[in-house]
């Protein structure tokens, strides 16, 4: 009988397609990694509690920044991709599942700001 861990939702993005590697967790959709022993790392990687929003790698976000992506998007609902290295100016933070509010190529979209690097 194996004892395969239970997957869990990625602390940074919040998605649910993460996978173990040895002793961590891996998210690969943002590239996040995180102990699978639950111990005081992940306090220490991750401040989710403080309120600020920061892309992929750490950097706090503010309204009116400029930011790169840094993975194709699929666009729900469109056959459109966000290519990877687009360059989106003056962003705006929101509430929510999706941080970031923007207009790429003449269309608004919602991102998360793990997808994000600031410019």
């Amino acid at each position: 009988m194996s004892t395969t861990p239970s997957p869990t939702a990625c602390p940074q993005c919040g998605q649910a397609n993460t996978y173990p590697d040895g002793d961590q967790w891996v998210c690969a959709d943002c590239g996040f990694e995180w102990s699978a022993t639950g111990g005081d790392d992940l306090h220490d990687e991750t401040p989710v509690s403080d309120g600020v929003i920061r892309d992929a790698n750490g950097n706090p976000l503010a309204n009116g920044d400029a930011v790169i992506l840094i993975k194709d998007l699929k666009v729900k609902g469109a056959s459109t991709v966000l290519k990877k290295g687009t360059k989106v100016k003056s962003i705006r933070l929101v509430e929510g599942d999706h941080e970031v509010d923007c207009k790429i190529e003449g269309g608004s979209f919602m991102l998360k700001a793990a997808f994000l690097k600031k410019a």
